[in-house]
């Protein structure tokens, strides 16, 4: 039996998941209906979503785009404005997908999941910098918090056959898989000389510059560490990498018999995507479609944690917990737009976020202003880091 038609909130509509998001829509318009997007700079772009798929409800960053947005449009919507227009939009469908960049995208997190709506995730800081205030509010009746990310969501498939026991005591270890970036097997000389154009050619995926810096670095794999144990209740050591070039195990769940359960696609955000918003149903569709007719490779090997130190790291950062994390990822950032800056080599992003975490104070990290507080001092002491 088909599901009755849910209706969706895109925020960050514009952005390179909620492209992908209106590509499921589009062959998916019986089931869904998307009755609210939020966008940022990309006005036309965004008049043109509010126009194919009929939405009434907008939110965009600032009066200035309200009005430049409301002149591309023929009238019949509503168009809101700021924080406030996104805390709105986030309890404004069956499903919200929070495709939104950054801290914005927090309040979304939280209002989603407070509100008891299905929360399809694509927002990294909600859960690395921030997972102690979302964990406040994952209990809210009707609440349900699904990772858009395709290492995240291919372990919530395979966890699918364990008990909903706290913890999943019948789990012994996930195992998430990394590409290895395009630094892959080199030595220490050659990644003195890495460039800005080797760390921006992925080897599998296409992303936004930050997220294929922190995928050269490692970066990206110790966030989804942190971003794993948050997710499923899971204590960091029982959660490794394991560097698999291909990118078509997206990750694995080992259990205590010994049994290994795997999700495997071709690299297709759309994927995780439609299985976020069609849950407890599989959609029909093609993307990442495999074919096994034609020889297939799948190699796996560990991460040299010598080579790539971010890992390390981002473990350190899971054990000491509260703000830890936070630093972490606000340092990373600083790190990585000097990068991008052409203000330091690629070697030196790492030691960058390693100066600021010396300075890390422990916090609990209790509430909203504590974790602003803390984003802005890791900043501070990357930037400090930078000067010397």
């Amino acid at each position: 039996m088909s599901q009755a038609r849910r209706s969706v909130s895109l925020l960050g509509a514009t952005g390179n998941i909620g492209v992908q998001t209106l590509d499921v829509l589009r062959v998916e318009r019986e089931r869904f209906e998307l009755v609210s997007v939020a966008g940022g700079d990309q006005l036309s772009e965004l008049a043109a979503i509010v126009r194919e798929f009929d939405v009434k409800n907008v939110a965009v960053k600032s009066e200035r785009h309200r009005d430049e947005l409301v002149d591309l449009l023929d009238g019949g919507v509503e168009v809101l404005v700021g924080d406030e227009g996104l805390t709105e939009l986030s309890s404004s469908a069956d499903v919200v997908v929070n495709a939104v960049l950054g801290f914005a995208g927090l309040p979304v997190t939280l209002a989603a999941l407070a509100a008891g709506k299905r929360l399809a995730l694509a927002n990294k800081e909600s859960l690395i910098a921030a997972a102690p205030l979302v964990a406040r509010v994952r209990d809210a009746k009707g609440a349900e918090l699904l990772p858009i990310d395709s290492e995240h969501c291919a372990i919530h498939q395979c966890l699918a056959s364990a008990p909903a026991h706290p913890g999943y005591p019948d789990v012994k270890r996930l195992l998430l898989t990394a590409s290895g970036g395009p630094f892959r097997g080199w030595n220490d000389e050659q990644l003195k000389g890495a460039s800005k154009e080797d760390a921006l050619r992925h080897p599998t995926w296409s992303m936004g510059q930050k997220i294929t810096v922190d995928s050269s670095t490692l970066m990206n794999k110790g966030l989804e560490v942190l971003e794993a144990s948050a997710l499923f209740g899971i204590e960091v050591d029982r959660v490794d990498v394991v560097v698999h070039p291909q990118s078509i195990v997206h990750s694995m769940v080992e259990y205590v018999d010994g049994s290994v359960l795997a999700q495997l696609s071709r690299p297709d955000m759309r994927l995780p995507i439609a299985y976020c918003l069609g849950l407890p149903e599989r959609l029909a569709h093609h993307f990442g479609e495999l074919d096994f007719t034609r020889a297939l490779e799948l190699t796996f090997e560990p991460a040299d944690l010598v080579a790539f130190p971010a890992v390390p790291l981002a473990y350190e950062a899971a054990r000491r917990g509260g703000a830890a994390p936070a630093w972490l990822s606000a340092a990373n950032e600083v790190a990585v737009e000097a990068f991008l800056a052409d203000r330091i080599n690629w070697f030196d992003v790492i030691p960058v976020v390693a100066s600021a975490m010396d300075h890390y104070v422990a916090d609990p990290l209790d509430s909203l202003s504590a974790l602003y507080e803390n984003d802005a001092l890791a900043r501070q002491w990357a930037h400090d880091s930078l000067a010397r």
